[in-house]
């Protein structure tokens, strides 16, 4: 089974960045996230959006916290909803995270872990989408018609969604509008190629 292995950010400035994402999220470079100097221009929304879950609500007010000192800004504050307790940021070069948790009462702790992180990828066919990592050699965990897919993965790695880019953009509260890169780059076991929506892959 193929899953992302890495997840690389293509940014105007690395040396921040790196500095943000520790400072931020605690991912320095032991995690899965990496970051390099962006090839092409990019505008508006990217069509993705990272995903953190996390198992108490006070991890997610600590990781909105810690973002907003580093310069990321709050598209949705942390709240309470049908679901949970989550936010939606961005981050200083233009990323969507979305930081989340079922539970939706605070305890007063607070451990700095994720449980699991994703990415969600708007795309132009939910279903053909869906086939062609099929064929990569991804796995399906859970799959609503051409609506939504989310893909396995394994302990350690990130696992992928696939979601309309209208609907991915609905979910990160931000419009649909976007050109260029998307600038993030997706290291795997699947290979080196580009998927229709020009979403990279690069082999791990």
């Amino acid at each position: 089974m193929n899953a992302i292995d890495t997840v690389t950010f293509e940014v105007d400035d690395t040396a921040a960045a790196e500095a943000f994402y520790a400072a931020a999220f605690d991912l320095g470079e032991d995690s899965w996230l990496r970051v390099r100097p962006a090839k092409d221009a990019s505008s508006g929304f990217r069509g993705f959006a990272v995903s953190l879950v996390v198992t108490e609500p006070g991890t997610v007010d600590s990781f909105a916290e810690t973002a907003l000192k580093a310069g990321a800004t709050a598209i949705k504050a942390p709240e309470k909803s049908l679901w949970g307790y989550g936010c939606v940021l961005q981050d200083p070069f233009g990323n969507i995270w979305k930081i989340a948790t079922s539970q939706k009462k605070h305890t007063g702790n607070a451990p700095r872990t994720v449980d699991s992180a994703n990415v969600g990828i708007g795309v132009a066919d939910v279903a053909a989408t869906k086939q062609f990592y099929i064929g990569k050699g991804l796995e399906v965990a859970k799959s609503f018609g051409r609506k939504y897919v989310e893909f396995e993965a394994p302990a350690g790695s990130v696992s992928l969604s696939l979601y309309s880019r209208k609907f991915a953009a609905k979910t990160s509260f931000v419009s649909p509008e976007g050109s260029g890169s998307h600038r993030i780059v997706f290291g795997s076991g699947a290979g080196t190629f580009t998927d229709a929506d020009g979403f990279e892959w690069e082999a791990a």
